[in-house]
């Protein structure tokens, strides 16, 4: 007679086992009629699943945020059954669930086309209105490799078979199709409907490029047709704010296959990224930071040291020198800044010492993983270390917290999350340093009233790390700057200072912080977050001279000189074309100001100035735009307000 605990504290009883649906529905019939899953004593269970005994017991709907993996699942196996109806033949291998998504890898003859794509969908809408029920079976080791292998499902034999003897198989089935799955799935097909296959790639089985290459389709799933409504108008914004496409049209950089991912920067994008770098360099100089430069290549005995050689060096660039010593492209600034930090002899009163560095570092990534600004091998972090005193660690974090996110303000990001990554099972020193490290964190952000979301086994292997998430224009999370504490590579470097008691032998805390992340990353995020058009502050060029006819141009050409001279980034474009047409090119390359000058200003010594959009702002003299400017500038304005 099991007694079911629900989660508002209530409980009901029973004469028998019971499913989690017909809980559902001694509940109520419209529960019964939502009801996708269950979580039973905190394991995930299908609507089917029997509970013999007292249990606590929440039923999933597709108001719960666990509904999504659960229907995502659902329809990856639904995809791979349209295929397979489909095309006769083909193969099925994995189809798990990614972020906003899920995708199912085939082994086929039949190469898929986005034409394939449409037909497909429209068998899966076929499936799902054949309401076919869904159930869980379970299969012996043997019993589920003899069964895949008379269906000639190869791939799920050496899944099967990789498995330990005895574990038991379970088996999705709906309809006459079934699917090796650990599951929860929804109860029938009925439940699916809200998806959109969005494309088609290659990958390679287990991902291992001397493995068969495989066909992967990628959808995409929701709870509701308006929330997959809202996720397709949102990825067509995204796909208008390309970092890649607005980058090329306005000049900014390219990449080639001479350098991969590596940024060439042209002038108005290296305009950009030095205005970001002097930006930081003038925050951390009020902050009490000191800027220092180390070496780009170093000896492979350092990264033995700091640990890097053995938990990172699949993704670090090396070289053998003919007297056979190993250099290695520092894939991370920590060594060199350790290294620095051990030249002479550092007393407390030395402490906190804040070293910053605009740092190149170099990791290997695979080709294939490369994207624009935000996936590179070539990069340079706003990195800084702190070495401090154990009694100053917290305060340390705190003010590297604060700094943060008065940072992340000025680029008009004020909705940040922030995660707390813990202990990974990779790690180095005792379990009594990281007690210390985790407590740092998490004591500086309960002090300062901040939420945070806990990733227990996150951390990097020397220390915990709090990541920053920032959240842009049309509603998508990117993770940009982070602050880890470590006692760990002070250990390892045997650096220290002398106490207020003469002690020599005291281990400094290093806290490793970087705040925009990746300079070039960090680019890419304000390219689609602004979609272009930058603050002012922050605009490669900030404002054209036009001229309506030659008459104009030495008087454009003394405007600009002016402007120029008070620190402002303004050319000419005294070009033979109309005026409409020059201002129609400044609005497409996203200048914040058109400033026209025909004869009447010429003569007034003003300018016509047009803001963004199209806006007129009237005439001014040319001392009053430029101090109009001046102060947009200095007030760090998010967008042009004026415009």
């Amino acid at each position: 007679m099991p007694v079911i605990t629900l989660p508002d504290g209530s409980s009901r009883q029973f004469d028998n086992a019971i499913t989690v649906y017909d809980v559902a529905a001694d509940i109520g019939a419209g529960l019964a009629k939502a009801t996708l899953a269950g979580v039973v004593d905190g394991r995930e269970v299908d609507a089917s699943y029997s509970i013999e005994s007292d249990a606590e017991l929440r039923i999933i709907t597709s108001r719960d945020d666990q509904a999504l993996e659960i229907l995502r699942h659902s329809t990856a196996h639904l995809l791979a059954q349209a295929v397979q109806q489909l095309f006769p033949g083909t193969q099925v291998t994995i189809g798990p669930t990614v972020e906003d998504g899920f995708y199912y890898d085939f082994a086929s003859d039949h190469n898929f086309s986005l034409e394939d794509l449409e037909k497909i969908e429209a068998k899966m809408q076929a499936l799902v209105a054949d309401d076919l029920p869904v159930s869980r079976l379970v299969y012996s080791r043997e019993q589920a490799v003899e069964m895949f292998r008379d269906m000639g499902e190869h791939y799920k034999v050496e899944i099967i078979e990789a498995l330990l003897e005895g574990e038991e198989i379970s088996v999705y089935q709906q309809g006459d199709w079934m699917d090796l799955c650990r599951g929860p799935h929804v109860p029938s097909t009925g439940k699916l409907g809200a998806f959109k296959l969005t494309k088609v790639a290659g990958a390679y089985w287990r991902g291992d490029a001397n493995n068969q290459q495989l066909q992967r389709i990628y959808g995409t799933a929701w709870s509701s047709p308006k929330e997959l409504k809202a996720y397709l108008n949102r990825i067509a914004e995204a796909e208008k704010r390309d970092h890649r496409k607005i980058g090329r049209k306005l000049g900014l950089f390219h990449f080639a296959d001479d350098a991969p991912g590596s940024v060439f920067w042209h002038p108005k994008g290296w305009t950009l990224f030095r205005e970001l770098l002097e930006y930081m360099r003038g925050r951390q100089d009020a902050a009490g930071y000191v800027e220092v430069n180390t070496p780009d290549v170093m000896d492979r005995s350092l990264w033995e040291t700091s640990g890097h050689w053995f938990n990172y060096r699949e993704n670090m660039f090396s070289t053998q020198t003919e007297d056979e010593r190993i250099f290695a492209l520092k894939p991370m600034n920590c060594p060199g800044s350790v290294s620095m930090f051990a030249q002479g002899l550092k007393s407390y009163r030395d402490l906190p010492l804040r070293m910053a560095e605009f740092g190149k570092v170099h990791r290997y990534e695979p080709s294939g993983a490369l994207h624009g600004l935000m996936r590179v091998r070539h990069f340079t972090q706003d990195d800084a270390h702190i070495y401090c005193t154990e009694a100053q660690m917290e305060q340390e974090c705190i003010d590297v917290v604060a700094l943060v996110l008065n940072i992340y303000k000025d680029f008009g990001f004020e909705d940040v999350v922030i995660k707390l990554s813990t202990r990974p099972e990779n790690r180095i020193g005792s379990d009594e340093v990281w007690d210390k490290l985790e407590g740092a964190l998490s004591n500086a952000l309960d002090v300062m009233g901040l939420d945070y979301v806990l990733f227990p086994g996150e951390g990097a292997f020397y220390g915990p790390k709090l990541e920053f998430v920032l959240r842009d224009a049309i509603g998508r999370d990117w993770q940009c700057g982070t602050l880890q504490v470590d006692m760990n590579l002070p250990e390892r470097f045997d650096i220290t200072y002398v106490d207020e008691d003469g002690n020599r032998d005291k281990r400094p805390v290093m806290l490793h912080r970087a705040l925009f992340g990746s300079l070039e990353r960090f680019i890419g995020i304000l390219i689609e977050h602004f979609e272009g058009n930058f603050p002012v502050w922050l605009a490669p060029q900030q404002a054209v001279v036009v001229n309506i006819t030659d008459k104009q141009s030495n008087y454009a050409e003394d405007v600009v000189s002016t402007l120029k001279a008070q620190g402002l980034r303004v050319a000419t474009d005294l070009r033979n074309e109309k005026v409409g047409f020059k201002i129609r090119e400044a609005e497409l390359s996203k200048l914040p100001y058109v400033l026209v000058v025909g004869e009447k200003e010429r003569e007034a010594g003003t300018v016509a100035v047009r803001g963004r959009h199209g806006a007129d702002l009237g005439v001014m003299s040319v001392a009053d735009f430029g101090a109009h400017l001046q102060t947009e500038i200095a007030n760090k304005s998010v967008v042009n307000k004026t415009a």
